[in-house]
């Protein structure tokens, strides 16, 4: 649609044009030529008329030849039914009365005439042209310093007076087309020209009840196209859109791209995807933003795995827990668990405990986590099972006694060799009768208080303890034997008493005491 040029004048060309064919007599004057009309409005179009002879027997206005050997008659025409009106008289007046105009009525109209005579047939040229135009508001400038102008397409007559609107109220009323104030985002702003007050503009404002609606409606899948579109009040219309979104209640970050359209579409939409989404719109006027929606994605089973408790190694006679983790939205709902090359399920749910182990039990498992959008299998979990294994403190003290066994074993051999040797060789008999008293025996005794013979103490200058093996001691019947820790006593099988010493070895020190 041509915009009026800013600063032209209202101009009305109001002259007559006269047609005359040849000499014959025929014209028809159109008064005016051309008429600006406003949309809604009344119009009248004015024409006088002459012709050489006869009579007129039919008048009409039209628009367009059509196919016929006539032009179609406007009165008929059923774009123009109950809105059009002829005038003719017999001073030749012809004139044509459109109600309630539109903007489809923008035409050139052209006056016709037929008489009764041979070739009594003319149309009256160039006609009348009716463009019919609305009012406009339109917005120029920034934020700050925006101006408004009420334009039409075609200059209207009379030099109107403009009259200005804000919130439906009037607040101005001037010659200049332009509207410079104050100018609220929140407000609207509309004109009208003074007569035609009930033929103003449309409001102009800033975007308003601006929401986000997803298409399709229903629950959002995985891999699916997903159109959001962001839908707003606003005249002018919204000239771009902004989408902002945030994931796990993080901070709002607009999405990257170069799409200022109305509509955000995710061709195949993904589970990373779901958050939060708002759109802003923006015109001239000012912008508005709408509120959040949430993208919920659904998605089946996906990064599906096995871990095992505990974990190191597995002896028979153990137990060990599996548990089996997805990710999954909605939640998952069902946990099979199974062995591999073993046809039937092991077992249900997220964990599965196996007690007791044995050798059989050895092998690859693995489960199936699935919910409503789909099933996914773990990768395959191997179980070595090994045999019962003792201790390391029980094998290392197991060691420890078989050692001390051996060593007093060998201990033992030793000295039975060595007693066995010195019983041979030293052996003596006494022949010295006792009388009295009977002595002390003692079996291993060290340092015991004694007064030795010159002979003994020459004899153990460098020994160092006294030692006794097996003294064997013969008293008479009656005699009172004292006893000192391991010594056997021997009922006598004579009276005398005899005293018998089997490998009696003495071991004093040089300076020993007795």
């Amino acid at each position: 649609m041509a915009l009026r040029t800013a600063g032209s004048v209202l101009v009305v060309f109001l002259w007559s044009v006269t047609v005359v064919l040849g000499q014959k007599g025929w014209s028809v004057t159109y008064t005016p030529q051309s008429i600006c009309t406003l949309k809604g409005s009344t119009a009248e179009l004015s024409c006088s008329y002459t012709y050489p002879s006869g009579t007129v027997t039919t008048t009409l206005w039209f628009t367009e030849w059509g196919t016929g050997t006539e032009p179609k008659n406007l009165g008929q025409d059923p774009k123009y039914a109950g809105r059009v009106d002829y005038h003719l008289d017999k001073k030749k007046v012809c004139n044509l009365k459109i109600r309630d105009l539109r903007e489809s009525d923008s035409a050139t109209y052209r006056f016709r005439l037929l008489t009764d005579q041979t070739g009594g047939k003319y149309s009256g040229s160039p006609g009348v042209t009716l463009p019919v135009t609305g009012l406009q508001v339109k917005v120029t400038g920034g934020h700050q310093d925006k101006t408004l102008t009420c334009i039409t397409t075609c200059i209207l007559t009379d030099n109107p007076t403009y009259i200005w609107y804000k919130n439906e109220h009037k607040v101005k009323e001037d010659t200049s087309s332009l509207y410079s104030d104050y100018l609220s985002d929140a407000d609207s702003y509309s004109c009208a020209v003074k007569g035609h007050e009930d033929l103003s503009s449309p409001a102009v404002y800033g975007p308003r009840n601006t929401s986000v609606s997803v298409s399709p409606s229903g629950e959002i899948v995985e891999g699916r196209s997903v159109t959001l579109t962001c839908s707003s009040d606003a005249n002018p219309p919204v000239q771009n859109c902004t989408w902002w979104y945030r994931k796990n209640g993080g901070h709002y970050q607009s999405i990257s791209n170069q799409n200022t359209e109305p509509q955000h579409v995710f061709n195949e939409i993904k589970s990373s995807d779901t958050g939060e989404y708002y759109c802003e719109a923006r015109n001239e006027m000012g912008t508005d933003r709408s509120e959040s929606i949430n993208i919920d994605v659904k998605y089946g089973s996906k990064n599906t795995s096995v871990s095992i408790s505990p974990s190191g190694e597995i002896v028979e006679g153990s137990s060990v827990t599996l548990t089996c983790t997805s990710d999954a939205n909605p939640p998952l709902d069902k946990y099979t668990w199974y062995k591999k090359n073993v046809t039937s399920p092991k077992a249900s749910g997220q964990s599965y405990s196996i007690n007791n182990i044995i050798s059989e039990d050895k092998g690859e498992y693995y489960c199936e986590a699935q919910n409503g959008r789909g099933s996914m299998n773990s990768t395959a979990l191997m179980i070595i099972v090994a045999g019962k294994q003792t201790s390391v403190l029980t094998a290392a003290v197991g060691i420890i006694v078989v050692v001390l066994v051996l060593i007093l074993c060998l201990s033992g051999l030793m000295c039975f060799r060595k007693k066995a040797s010195k019983s041979t060789s030293d052996t003596r008999d006494t022949s010295e009768n006792v009388q009295g008293d009977s002595s002390p025996v003692y079996d291993n005794i060290s340092g015991m208080a004694m007064a030795p013979t010159t002979a003994q103490t020459a004899a153990t200058v460098d020994q160092d303890d006294v030692h006794y093996a097996r003294v064997h001691v013969f008293h008479s019947e009656n005699q009172e034997v004292p006893l000192y820790s391991t010594v056997q006593l021997l009922q006598p099988r004579k009276k005398e008493e005899d005293v018998q010493y089997a490998a009696v070895k003495f071991n004093l020190p040089s300076a020993a005491i007795w």
